[in-house]
């Protein structure tokens, strides 16, 4: 490639692109992301891209692979363009069929296409899929007009116009300035404003200064970084060259747990590309503006998602925080001035330098704007990426993205932010995606990862799931946090086992407000979320708990016996058959009896009754 020294050669490539590639008749868009990827999405393009050179249409159909399009539940997912043509659930024997019947003789196929959920056999357009349609999908909806590893993809889209923009005509007080007035606020965990810690970096003494982009997801179910960073990394790259003219930084890190093997890959690719342009290096687009980043790959520890923790373990030394006397704004990376943002704060800066701050402060409420990418899992029919304006409740986002509870019953609440969020129940379902109030009401939105939960759920083994989490995650380094965890883990265990007693709960409480007055770091202070918010909101299942030694959702093995329901039992000998310990005994086509000294309570049989004859005492 040649190297692309100026503005005027950064367009001129552009139209190149443009003008190349108006020779195809129909663009197929194939997610090619980690999640379609385990439902075989690279067999379907494979598949797809053999039966193209077979029937001789290579020359005449662009196949683009890109990253993830959000509805997770109907992967591998095909869009053709033009007509917006929406396929899903593909498999790579679908692949001769597509091509034969919709791209040479424009017949749509039928069986292929999503259907109503509510009626069953409506045919629903991309744009009238109740998931789709109540998003605002800014960044998003970018995957699929990118492959990952072609930089010709974004370029034709616009990339790196808003660098260009920022080298052209701001100046870095100016970009810090737009950035401020739009209102971005971390997206990582605390909502902490990014203009704000800009200028902390530029203000900051010392001629050597670096950014991060923190790509160390840890949350269990959450995955939005991972998708942005694998399916688009050049609008990353592009948002830490903006940042880094802002706050006089010559070099940057992406730093990536090792868990994400596509994501890494991706980036690789992405900022060799760049560089090979010129795009990354020295005097890029004929300014004096030089800057490269480096790749630095976490071993997984959960711990190493707290900015210095995470800056230590790029330095080679033990993921462990440091106390926040001194930001890291000012003392971080090899005690250099240093500004951390995570993926997704990093790629909201290139639209807002290219469509400016009043855009992007139009949308969201008065104190969150813009939009956040929510990783919608649990007893959710719709399970996916969804990204939603700031503001939008709780409600909108469960029932009409997610589509409500996957068994059809009742959901009972959501978990918002991760392990260190907290669970609201449906009663606050009104409450708005918003940093402020999710904070008020005892959970946060976190990076973002939000679970949804059934009337089996029980809470206070939610608690004793997250605390758990917590506990091995911990660095140890602090005592509020080693200890604090750990005695709350024990209250929470003793209380899902039978040995609760009314007064821990007191304790419980005091155990929660200590450890998040006293950590070291923000995983410490938000450990008891999880806890304080299940006992808040869900006090009587506690209660039960304590006093009753019952398990009102029949969660807790301990407090819970399996009876088989004579009056609707078949006889059908389904349980018997599938009981690995021989608990169930009973003769043929008679109502099998249950052997509580032999069942181990592993909930099998209730999963292979078809009559709902199993129940639990």
């Amino acid at each position: 490639m040649n190297k692309i020294h100026s503005l005027d050669r950064l367009r001129n490539f552009r139209q190149g692109i443009i003008d190349q590639r108006k020779k195809f008749a129909a663009t197929m868009i194939i997610c090619g992301g980690t999640g379609c990827q385990a439902s075989r999405s690279k067999d379907v393009i494979e598949a797809i891209q053999n039966e193209l050179a077979s029937q001789g249409l290579t020359e005449k159909v662009h196949v683009r692979a890109t990253g993830c399009h959000g509805f997770c539940e109907q992967g591998p997912i095909l869009v053709i363009e033009p007509g917006n043509i929406f396929y899903c659930h593909l498999t790579p024997e679908d692949a001769q069929e597509i091509v034969s019947k919709t791209i040479q003789k424009n017949e749509i196929i039928e069986r292929l296409q999503y259907k109503d959920p509510v009626s069953g056999n409506r045919i629903l357009t991309e744009a009238e899929i109740p998931f789709y349609r109540a998003q605002n999908r800014l960044l998003l909806s970018m995957n699929r007009l990118v492959n990952p590893g072609d930089i010709e993809d974004y370029i034709a889209i616009g990339g790196y116009s808003a660098l260009g923009k920022t080298l052209a005509e701001l100046s870095p007080d100016a970009v810090i300035q737009e950035i401020t007035a739009a209102g971005l606020r971390g997206r990582g965990g605390g909502g902490f404003p990014t203009g704000k810690k800009w200028t902390e970096t530029r203000n900051a003494d010392g001629d050597e200064k670096y950014v991060i982009c923190n790509a160390d997801e840890g949350d269990p179910g959450a995955y939005m970084d991972r998708c942005v960073l694998e399916g688009n990394p050049h609008l990353v790259i592009e948002g830490m060259m903006i940042g880094a003219w802002a706050v006089g930084a010559f070099k940057g890190y992406i730093y990536v747990r090792n868990e994400y093997p596509l994501a890494v890959k991706n980036t690789r690719i992405a900022i060799q590309q760049a560089r090979d342009l010129g795009i990354l290096g020295e005097n890029i687009f004929g300014s004096s503006f030089s800057f490269d980043i480096e790749i630095a790959r976490g071993g997984g520890a959960f711990v190493c998602g707290e900015s210095t923790a995470l800056m230590a373990s790029i330095e080679g030394k033990v993921g462990e925080p440091r106390a926040k006397d001194v930001h890291t704004a000012v003392d971080g990376l090899w005690h250099k001035p240093t500004t951390l943002n995570n993926v997704e704060t990093w790629a909201n800066v290139p639209a807002i330098i290219h469509n400016g701050s009043a855009w992007f402060a139009a949308m969201g409420s008065k104190g969150s704007k813009g939009t956040k990418i929510l990783a919608l899992t649990g007893h959710i029919k719709n399970t996916g990426l969804v990204e939603v304006e700031m503001g939008t409740t709780l409600n909108s986002v469960v029932f009409d993205i997610g589509g409500g509870s996957s068994d059809g019953k009742a959901v009972k609440a959501v978990q918002t932010g991760g392990p260190s969020g907290g669970c609201l129940p449906v009663d606050k379902f009104h409450l708005p995606v918003d940093f402020d109030e999710l904070y008020a009401a005892g959970s946060m939105i976190g990076s973002g990862g939000f679970v949804v939960m059934g009337q089996n759920t029980c809470m206070v083994d939610v608690a004793k799931y997250f605390l758990t989490f917590l506990q091995d995650e911990s660095c140890g380094k602090c005592v509020p946090c080693r200890l604090g965890i750990d005695r709350m883990l024990e209250i929470v265990t003793d209380i899902t086992e039978g040995r609760g007693k009314p007064e821990q709960l007191d304790l419980l409480e005091e155990l929660g407000a200590t450890t998040s007055e006293t950590s070291l770091c923000g995983l410490g202070k938000t450990a008891a979320n999880p806890a304080l918010s299940t006992l808040r909101y869900f006090r009587e299942e506690y209660e039960a708990h304590i006093h009753n030694k019952k398990c009102p959702a029949g969660m807790c093995q301990a407090l819970i016996t399996y009876q088989i329901d004579s009056e609707t039992c078949t006889a059908c000998g389904a349980c018997m058959t599938a009981c690995p310990y021989k608990a169930i005994t009973g003769e043929k086509k008679q109502i099998p009896t249950i052997q509580l000294e032999l069942c181990q309570k592993c909930g099998i049989c209730r999963s292979e009754c078809k009559f709902e004859s199993i129940q639990v005492n």
